[in-house]
Order: C-alpha cells, then structure tokens, then sequence
C-alpha cells in the first residue's frame, strides 16, 4: 500500500492506495468511446481508504505522525504495510514536514511532486515552475480519464479552473474565490450577517436573510462555473468533459447547469500515476 497525501491550506487529504503492481488504475487504461460513458468515465478501484485532517502549520511532524497512525489503526491498517509514499503540497512550511511525518511513520522516502518529478504531463503556460503540485496530480487524474479536452473545476479553499486541451496538454485556467471563503467573506465583513452552513437553498428568490446569503454563495458559484464553462468552450472551439472534484464541490456541481463529472478522488488518482512513473525499486 502506499500513501497519497494532498496538503492544502484547509485540509490535508491522506489517500490508501494499493500498489500499482497489485491493482492497475483502471481508467488509465479504458478509452471512453460512448456518450455515456464520457459522462460518467470508469473510476480507479485502487483507493481503499480516504480521510481528512485540518491544517495547522504548528504542528510538528511527529503530531501528524501519530495523527496519520491514530487513523490508520482506526481503519484497521499496520503502517507497516506502507511500502511509499507521494505528496503533492501547496503550503511550502508542511512539505519538508509531512516528508519527515512520513520517513518516521513508515520509513519510506516520499516523491514529493515537484522539479524532477516524472508526471507526463506537457505544461503550456507562461512559466511551467508557478503550477502548484495539486493542480500537476489533478491534471494527470483528469488526462487519466481518456477523454479530452477536459475541463476541472476543483472546489477547495479557492475554486480551481483549469483546461487539458485535446493533446493532453495543460493548457492555463483561472482561479476563483472559494466557497467557504466567500462565505467567511460575508460574516467577517459585515456586524449582521451570520455563519452560516454552506448548503443551497430551496429556492434562488430566497426570502430571509441566511437563505439570501446561501443563494448567493452556492447559486452564484454554480452560475459562475457555467458561465465559465461556456467561455472556455468558445475559446477552445468545442465541447469539453466538465469534472468536479475538492472538498466543496458536492455543494456545488449539482446546482450548475451544465453536465458534469463528479470524482471526489481526482487527486489521489493523480498522485498514484504520478508515484508509479516515479517509483524507487
């Protein structure tokens, strides 16, 4: 087994992977021929196991070195059954921490993706060095799915958008404000407006005050991916497979008007390809 960690600025992500040797990803190997299966592409078997814990730049590498373990025992997993490891990190201070909560949890060395890592995946933008890790594995999760060009749209602290034109190349994106951000936006910036549940409501036109700021929040998102869709399309001439994944985007995808792909795992399917193009024998 080896352990797929995403460290993002709210919440890391720690996937159980099978090896690859054992159980090959399925979608990297099936061409989405027919309408329906572009809607809905086969999904890797390889993830076992998927949990999540909050960030905290304070904590030591043995903290989350004893975190990780708690919550393997948990699911019934001996970490000495990790055989590697793969991280990709936007949050520079825990990169050089999860790889020693790594080395002393499981003594394996960890692939952090990076300079000198092998993804295959062919960058087309002003300057290939300022795309994040997360974003490389999630590209090499979505080319993953054979059916291109491809548009993701990631929901975490900020909402990413990016394109993987026809060739399978990165092609550039945008970035957006995140739900939850935008949400916190709303209550720190006004003395009236509550926290609130990030959840839709039962209708737009809403008639109180929270159910105004969820339509906003949520509705307004939706609106703003399919307006985005649309403009990306244009530009790339044709229809594209639309996938969500991140933490937020349950909360959202349903709601947008365009047909779109929901994967959850997306990165953790991408740090697997990427650790067995890497793998130390």
């Amino acid at each position: 087994m080896i352990l797929a960690l995403d460290v993002g600025n709210t919440n890391i992500t720690v996937g159980c992977i099978t090896d690859g040797d054992a159980a090959p990803c399925v979608c990297a190997d099936e061409v989405i021929e027919t309408e329906q299966a572009r809607l809905n592409p086969p999904v890797c078997s390889d993830i076992t196991h998927v949990f999540r814990i909050s960030t905290n730049i304070a904590r030591t590498a043995d903290e989350y070195a004893i975190q990780i373990n708690n919550m393997l025992q948990f699911q019934g997993i001996k970490r000495n059954s990790i055989v590697g490891a793969v991280i990709s990190s936007v949050v520079p201070p825990l990169t050089s921490t999860f790889k020693n909560a790594v080395r002393q949890l499981a003594g394996v060395e960890p692939i952090i993706v990076g300079a000198g890592v092998k993804t295959g995946l062919n960058i087309l933008i002003d300057d290939p060095a300022q795309l994040g890790g997360d974003m490389v594995a999630t590209a090499v999760g979505a080319i993953a799915k054979k059916s291109l060009p491809a548009i993701v749209v990631d929901f975490g602290t900020a909402t990413k958008m990016f394109v993987i034109n026809q060739n399978g190349s990165f092609i550039g994106g945008a970035i957006l404000p995140g739900v939850a951000l935008s949400m916190n936006a709303l209550a720190a910036g006004t003395s009236q407006l509550p926290r609130i549940p990030i959840e839709a409501p039962l209708k737009s036109i809403s008639t109180n005050t929270i159910d105004c700021i969820k339509s906003g929040v949520i509705f307004g998102a939706a609106s703003a991916i399919d307006g985005m869709v649309e403009r990306y399309e244009a530009e790339l001439g044709q229809q594209a497979l639309v996938i969500a994944t991140g933490g937020l985007a349950e909360s959202v995808y349903k709601h947008c008007k365009h047909e779109i792909v929901y994967d959850p795992h997306l990165i953790l399917h991408g740090l697997s390809l990427i650790y067995e193009k890497n793998k130390r024998k």
